[in-house]
């Protein structure tokens, strides 16, 4: 390989890796690092003293520093860019080959390709991954599974467009360092992506586009468009070609939207709304401010309760204020043998989307190619021929800062058996996370990272707080340790006894039973990855 000066890949070099960790890209991940990774670092620790602010009877609000943007009443994010247009339906997944293919044949408009929540930073799949996406590009990919099945792209209709997640901004790249310092995983992500794909998919008439996570601060958004700004200075691609949409899954960020896309706004794709990392957002947040951010059992917090319903209606109001696209959160259901449990499942994403597509949103979320169908469905019944709803301003929303901040009011319980759900979804996904997978069926649901830090949340949560389960039984050390043992004896006996059982049960109890909240679950397993 021709490693520019000052860098080192540590990871195993296989064949053509070389084709994605190019000297280009080297030399653009160099850039970033050195022009960027100070001010990460500055941010992420923002992060930590918002939160200790938080504890110390603090709270969150819409900034007043910023109230000159909100109230300006010009300014716009730019035209959607091609092949982002219509996005009434986006299929999520990670890069695999199988799940290119499968995506890209999916019918959505758009896949998420996921470098993030859906994956693992395993290093044969951070740099395989790009190998897919650029294969998929040149339309040189195909795929034969153990049992014979062959997986083609399709010659007879449209293929997906490509939008990539990378890696939050707190996520290390520890096999590529810079200066002897390991470099942001995001960045890597982009410039690997950027580099080998983004020319090619602007000489297919589209360009580089993005899905960026776990942001909490139009300051973060602000050092992405800078990333954006040195990608394409250093590669000659035209300012303004990569488009980016923000996941709005941080309880922070909810209050800083509009901030967000102005500070995006020639490169701003538009907002998405999450559930599983918002709900997480907003226990680690309010995590030492007692009962009043206690959330009941986590499958019984709805979009329609009413901070989550508040956080989606701001959400479309301020997209559509901006012309930008507001994309609905993700049906995890996955198709399955039991007719009875299928029909549930269908109606459940029906009722789902008909309320976004009902409320304004552009476009939604599902995680397998068999719900897409029923997916678009929803929303053709509400744009018709229409490729989104933009021009649909919502002005009859008006959130405030006590309707985001509301949690006191949802309800439902917490129970034994929501409990018991997140000790047994946690083990096993981590179980697999570990093994480098990170879209997981459980239970009939499609899980990822979010969906485990979740679980461990609330457990960790529940204790902190000596909340008493509605039969009455009291949430101890003792009864989740019983209940993680009782659940890995079941999954074991289930899944097989081969894996990495021992050290997922280590994580799990480490992470849920710790004396101090980790900030991210993921951060603790990628020390154990290799």
């Amino acid at each position: 390989m021709d490693v520019p000066d000052g860098v080192q890949v540590t990871g195993p070099i296989e064949d053509r890796y070389d084709e994605v960790l190019s000297r280009d890209a080297l030399e653009l991940v160099a850039r970033l690092h050195r022009e960027l990774d100070g001010r990460r670092r500055e941010l992420l620790a923002r992060r930590g003293e918002r939160v200790r602010q938080i504890a110390d009877g603090g709270t969150l609000d819409f900034l007043e520093e910023t109230r000159s943007v909100r109230e300006d009443p010009d300014w716009q994010v730019a035209a959607p860019a091609p092949g982002l247009v219509d996005r009434r339906v986006e299929i999520t997944g990670p890069t695999d080959r199988k799940m290119t293919i499968n995506a890209l044949n999916s019918g959505a408009k758009v896949w998420l390709a996921d470098h993030e929540d859906a994956n693992t930073p395993l290093w044969e799949n951070v740099v395989g991954g790009q190998l897919n996406l650029l294969d998929s590009i040149t339309g040189d990919i195909d795929f034969t599974s153990p049992e014979g099945k062959e997986y083609k792209l399709r010659s007879d209709g449209e293929l997906a467009t490509i939008v990539v997640r990378p890696r939050g901004w707190h996520l290390p790249e520890k096999h590529v360092l810079v200066d002897g310092e390991p470099t942001s995983g995001g960045l890597v992500d982009y410039a690997l992506y950027l580099t080998a794909c983004g020319q090619r998919q602007l000489d297919r008439g589209l360009g580089p586009y993005f899905y960026l996570p776990k942001m909490e601060s139009h300051l973060e958004a602000r050092l992405w468009n800078e990333a954006f700004l040195i990608g394409q200075d250093h590669l000659g691609l035209p300012r303004g070609t990569i488009r980016a949409t923000v996941l709005i899954e941080t309880y922070p960020a909810a209050f800083e939207m509009e901030e967000i896309l102005y500070e995006l706004r020639e490169h701003s794709a538009g907002l998405n709304a999450g559930r599983w990392d918002y709900m997480f957002s907003v226990i680690k947040c309010f995590r030492t401010r007692g009962r009043d951010y206690l959330l009941p059992d986590r499958n019984s917090v709805t979009m329609t309760v009413p901070f989550m319903r508040a956080y989606t209606e701001l959400l479309v109001r301020t997209c559509h204020k901006r012309g930008a696209h507001a994309i609905g959160g993700m049906a995890a259901f996955i198709p399955s043998k039991d007719e009875e449990r299928n029909a549930l499942a269908f109606t459940k994403l029906t009722e789902d989307k008909t309320r976004e597509a009902g409320d304004g949103f552009d476009g939604s979320w599902v995680a397998h190619p068999g719900m897409v169908e029923a997916c678009r469905e929803a929303f053709d019944k509400v744009l018709g021929d229409r490729p989104n709803q933009r021009d649909r301003l919502r002005e009859d929303v008006h959130v405030t800062a006590d309707d985001l901040l509301d949690v006191r009011s949802t309800p439902g319980e917490i129970t034994e058996h929501g409990l018991r759900n997140n000790v047994a979804v946690g083990i096993r996904y981590l179980e697999s996370w570990l093994r480098g997978s990170g879209a997981v069926g459980i239970f009939g649901l499609m899980e990822d990272a979010a969906t485990a830090e979740i679980s461990r949340s609330q457990v960790w949560q529940w204790l902190d707080n000596d909340v008493v389960l509605a039969d009455g039984t009291q949430v101890t050390t003792e009864l989740v340790e019983t209940m993680i043992g009782e659940e890995l004896d079941k999954a074991r006996e289930e899944l097989g006894p081969e894996g990495r059982w021992d050290d997922a049960r280590a994580l799990y109890t480490e992470l849920a039973l710790a004396d101090e909240y980790a900030d991210f679950l993921t951060l603790s397993a990628y020390e154990r990855m290799p």
